[in-house]
């Protein structure tokens, strides 16, 4: 495991802001499902819509090399 790795922002995969483009290469998983969970939780919790706000602030976008 890399302890050198920093969570960006997809530029390359990304729907709205690239934050669950973003969360998914972080934690080597497939965005989509990422994308799913965020959507259930919007639905029964309704704040996740203020958190992809919030993580589109702060999460900073991926540097393009």
């Amino acid at each position: 495991m890399d302890l050198n790795r920093k969570l960006y922002r997809s530029n390359k995969d990304k729907m709205l802001c690239g934050v669950c483009g973003g969360i998914g290469d972080y934690l080597n998983i497939d965005p989509t499902l990422i994308r799913l969970l965020w959507v259930l939780m919007t639905c029964w919790a309704g704040m996740s819509i203020v958190a992809y706000i919030i993580a589109a602030i702060i999460i900073p976008l991926e540097p393009e090399y």
